[in-house]
């Protein structure tokens, strides 16, 4: 059987390199680096009275881990000001975090090398946990000066509205 059902000739799995992310609506620019989509669920072992040498097992309380997103510094405000709207100073007494907007939906999508989108998830109830808005500096190297944007979530779905595309063929 064929992995993939519409292009049954590929045999790659698809990049890591092509992909965006998503919230309010558009697409947010920039973002260079994702961490990986990653749910743990705990083991809770227990065993029966009159038998002391088996245990067994079933599935606890399920963990999502925290997501790192990163991207280059530029003027574009998303990052700094979703992660205002979980904590900002000088805003007053009781005003500090935005209780009603401080939780978004995130949508990760990935695309293939034609630029097709192929994968997306929904990340669901996000809020910023982390923000970095510079890096350490430092004047002896060349690197590109990053944000880093931590959103804990609780819990993400595959969209399955998004279906494989027939990928272009060029004779």
């Amino acid at each position: 059987m064929a992995e993939f059902s519409v292009n049954p000739g590929r045999v790659d799995p698809y990049k890591n390199f092509k992909f965006r992310v998503k919230w309010d609506g558009r697409h947010v620019a920039g973002v260079s680096r994702v961490s990986g989509l990653k749910r743990t669920t705990d083991v809770v072992a227990h065993r029966e009275g009159g038998d002391p040498s088996a245990l067994h097992v079933s599935p606890g309380i399920t963990r999502f881990a925290p997501i790192r997103l990163e991207r280059g510094v530029t003027h574009d405000g998303a990052f700094e000001d979703w992660a205002n709207s979980v904590w900002a100073v000088g805003r007053g007494l009781g005003s500090e975090v935005s209780l009603a907007n401080f939780r978004k939906d995130v949508v990760l999508e990935l695309y293939n090398e034609a630029g097709q989108l192929v994968i997306a998830y929904r990340i669901f109830r996000c809020w910023p946990s982390e923000y970095h808005a510079l890096p350490d500096l430092d004047a002896g190297t060349s690197a590109v000066a990053m944000q880093v944007l931590v959103l804990e979530n609780e819990g993400w779905e595959r969209d399955t509205d998004v279906q494989e595309p027939a990928e272009p063929s060029f004779k």
